[in-house]
């Protein structure tokens, strides 16, 4: 799998590259729009973390979108004329700006959101809206639906794809064929709540998803089309993520479920149900286990084997879209819960427990283990 991962990539890359390259503007609005969409400033705090100016921040952001497109020397140049910004962006395929402008006009529907909830007394003073800037906009190969992005991702990096979930998850799509350099163009994420928010604030945005549908809806349709007549996967990561796929889609849900979603009349997307990726955490606490290591050993071991059966379906559906979805799970499923269990299990203890390979060998020999790897294809309630 691993060397068919990575001809496909490889020849899509050439693709992307033998294509004629133009310059492209992109009018971006006046300056109050362009400050709202971009959430500038990023962070400042009386004093500003970076210091940069408006263009800067766009000038940042869209440099990391041509990037994870692929287009390692196009360069983002902003500037302005009277009230007006613009982004001459050289090096990229001519109609380039059309998935960026969709990006911005969408974004107009969540910042209608956000003020809605801020007029009904619903905003919290700790909230920043953050749309998914900096992603790839045209060769995207997958789409992960999530919850909302941490706030540091904003305020600290400047980079939506900087967090403990992301990396994550980056990593575990790497132990499935796919190179660290390329988990971004399969990191396209929608959150169902535009908001970058503390970590703890998963409770209190349960409540705001209502005022979001307009952009949640377009968002998952234009992310997940393409130029062909096959929409890209996408991935539904945590319980309040697959609860909003079937308030708003139908289908139920379940961790390892599969479902397809129609967008639009034309569209037909694969869903694959998920864990969220920090989820992990909290069930290989011994704290949530009774306080016994054995049993958070256990049920973080069982985790591990569902999360990366997904992120090899995920890997597999992005890298060739019309394979077929349930062969590909059943596929993942067979790798990561029965064939190659002990890699599972020793891929747990290395990035979760942060043993040496030698060490998380070792333990993965040991009775208790054994015994729980005997069961590792058995469901996890937890989530």
């Amino acid at each position: 799998m691993r060397k068919t991962v990575h001809l496909a990539l490889g020849l899509a890359a050439l693709g992307a590259s033998a294509g004629a390259l133009a310059d492209t503007q992109v009018a971006l609005g006046s300056q109050e729009r362009v400050t709202r969409l971009f959430a500038y400033p990023n962070n400042c705090n009386v004093i500003c973390y970076r210091d940069w100016t408006l263009e800067q921040t766009v000038e940042h952001y869209l440099t990391q979108s041509v990037q994870r497109d692929g287009y390692a020397a196009a360069t983002v140049k902003v500037h302005r004329d009277n009230d007006k910004l613009y982004a001459d962006i050289k090096g990229v395929p001519d109609g380039y700006d059309k998935p960026l402008k969709a990006l911005l006009e969408t974004g107009e529907l969540a910042y209608e959101g956000a003020s809605k909830l801020n007029r009904a007394g619903g905003w919290d003073y700790s909230w920043y809206l953050f749309l998914p800037l900096g992603m790839a906009l045209e060769n995207r190969r997958s789409v992960e639906l999530l919850h909302f992005p941490p706030d540091y991702s904003l305020t600290r990096y400047q980079d939506y794809l900087k967090s403990n979930t992301t990396d994550r998850w980056a990593t575990l799509l790497t132990f499935n064929g796919i190179p660290a350099e390329q988990t971004p163009a399969f990191q396209t994420i929608v959150d169902i709540a535009p908001i970058a928010a503390p970590a703890s604030a998963g409770k209190s945005l349960e409540g705001v998803y209502g005022y979001f549908s307009d952009y949640q809806l377009r968002m998952v349709k234009e992310t997940t089309k393409t130029q062909g007549d096959v929409s890209l996967p996408m991935v539904a990561f945590g319980a309040p993520v697959r609860a909003w796929i079937q308030q708003q889609y139908g289908p139920v849900v379940k961790v390892l479920g599969l479902v397809t979603i129609k967008p639009t009349p034309e569209q037909s997307v694969p869903v694959l149900g998920s864990n969220h990726p920090s989820a992990i955490w909290y069930a290989a606490d011994p704290a949530n286990n009774d306080g016994s290591q054995e049993k958070a050993d256990e049920s973080g071991l069982r985790m591990m084997g569902q999360d990366l059966s997904a992120a090899c379906w995920q890997a597999g559906m992005g890298s060739n879209p019309k394979a077929d979805a349930k062969a590909t799970l059943n596929a993942c499923t067979q790798k990561w819960q029965v064939t190659a269990k002990k890699q599972t299990c020793e891929l747990f203890f290395r990035s979760i427990r942060e043993m040496t390979p030698e060490q998380a060998a070792a333990k993965c020999n040991t009775g208790p283990m054994t015994r729980a790897l005997r069961e590792l294809h058995k469901p996890l309630e937890m989530d």
